[in-house]
């Protein structure tokens, strides 16, 4: 499109400056010749009062002279009454040519070697009709005229020249959104759902553009519903396990017994896999917009209002704090839902029955701390139980709690952080950046302000 652009462009400039620059080229051709011999009819002029009063040719010797242009002008005055006949100056027009000149009456030119003459006829005292003739040379008709054609073929390169550049960055105001458009339709195929096109350029290409990116939107939106979906149900799904789980304890030895437990962890590992497929086929979408996310201390107190009637039938103490007020954050509420029911499933999994745990919710300028601790055994390699979280579990665990609690901590800019516990055993620390700046130091606590802590629910 570019350069069939620039190809009709430089077509039509072209025609347009040989349509008027050769018209042109020839006025001046022609204005140039007629300078010339108006030029040479003034110098006969010239001569004509001196023809009028004397025939003498020493008088118009001296007036031929006189004119600065002897060398080129001719006087030829015929015979008459026994006068002889008077040639002044070189004659270079034939003598047929001023024979006519003389019988016709008025001035012609015409071609000699080197250029033309004018044949200027004079009636003298004897009534008989002189002929001056003026030489005009060829250089003389032509002065100018190159330098004429010269600058209007340089005018007219210049015109094509830009023409060419204007119809360039045309083109290239057309093409690069048409680009724009094809590289975001290639990355939109190969999976990268947050590739938008900029809404510019000509109007047919910026509705396109915009029709490009309502797609997108939409098949990112299609993608994100039938994700939270299946997360959704994966969820529901884990937390009646965990009760199945905590009940299978109970119902001490025995085939039965061992043939439940069994069929529990089995659809456990069924679910996990499930929720990491998930995960994993996750697309890259555009980060969450002003004003999406959700009510972290909501989504604390909901999910607490489930763990801790589990908590009560275990005998363990539960303590909540910090969801008194609103507290929002750049994480889809789905998430956060999934992260609490990770750490705190894994609280019931990995400590005894009795064991108290809490959760703390710190809002702060620039970030959100979310605290999940418990007082069992904690933690002896929390190195170790992060590389589980990444994909490489190990000792009968896959991870996949840290895992999800990674991924939503660092998806703002934030990060995860284990250690001990003011309970004595394990503590879970989100940080969830709400600016989305880069990581922030492990030990660094930011602008964090404690709130003030809620009643323990036990």
């Amino acid at each position: 499109m570019r350069w069939a652009l620039v190809k009709v462009c430089v077509a039509v400039t072209t025609m347009v400056v040989v349509a008027f620059a050769v018209p042109l080229g020839l006025v001046i051709k022609e204005m140039a010749r007629d300078r010339a011999f108006s030029n040479a009819e003034r110098e006969a002029a010239a001569i004509a009062p001196a023809l009028s009063i004397t025939t003498d040719r020493d008088e118009l010797d001296r007036v031929v002279a006189s004119s600065g242009s002897d060398a080129g002008i001719g006087v030829h005055i015929p015979a008459a009454d026994r006068e002889p006949a008077v040639e002044i100056g070189k004659r270079r027009a034939a003598a047929e040519d001023i024979a006519m000149t003389r019988k016709l009456g008025r001035a012609s030119t015409t071609e000699v070697a080197g250029g033309s003459t004018l044949l200027q006829p004079i009636a003298i005292s004897s009534g008989e009709i002189a002929v001056v003739e003026v030489y005009v040379p060829e250089a003389e008709v032509s002065n100018g005229v190159g330098t004429a054609w010269a600058v209007l073929a340089a005018v007219g390169v210049a015109l094509i020249i830009g023409s060419v550049a204007v119809a360039d960055r045309l083109g290239i105001r057309m093409v690069q959104p048409a680009q724009r458009l094809v590289e975001s339709a290639h990355e939109l195929g190969e999976g990268k759902l947050g590739s938008r096109v900029p809404e510019e350029g000509p109007t047919e290409l910026r509705l396109a553009a915009v029709a490009f990116n309502a797609m997108a939107d939409q098949v990112v939106q299609l993608l994100a519903n039938e994700r939270e979906l299946a997360a959704d149900l994966s969820h529901r799904l884990r937390t009646p396990l965990t009760v199945l789980r905590l009940n299978t304890a109970s119902l001490g030895d025995g085939p039965a017994a061992e043939q439940t437990r069994a069929a529990v962890e089995q659809l456990e590992r069924e679910v996990d896999t499930i929720i990491r497929t998930a995960r994993d086929a996750k697309p890259q979408t555009a980060a969450i917009g002003v004003g999406a996310g959700c009510d972290a201390a909501e989504v604390v107190r909901e999910r607490m209002d489930f763990w801790s009637a589990l908590a009560e039938d275990e005998g363990r103490k539960v303590r909540v704090a910090g969801v008194d007020r609103p507290v929002r954050i750049p994480v889809a509420r789905a998430d956060l839902a999934a992260a609490l029911d990770a750490l705190l499933g894994n609280v019931f999994r990995h400590t005894a029955e009795g064991t108290a745990f809490a959760v703390d919710v710190h809002n702060g300028e620039d970030a959100v701390i979310v605290l999940v601790s418990d007082a069992g055994p904690g933690i002896v390699d929390p190195e170790a139980a992060m590389a589980r979280g990444r994909g490489s579990g190990n000792d009968g665990s896959t991870g996949l709690g840290l895992d999800i609690v990674r991924r939503l901590a660092e998806s703002t800019g934030g990060d995860v952080r284990i250690g001990s516990s003011v309970l004595g055993g394990t503590e879970v620390r989100i940080w969830i950046q709400l600016d989305g700046r880069a990581p922030v130091r492990r030990g660094h606590r930011g602008t964090v302000r404690r709130r003030r802590r809620g009643a323990g629910v036990s």
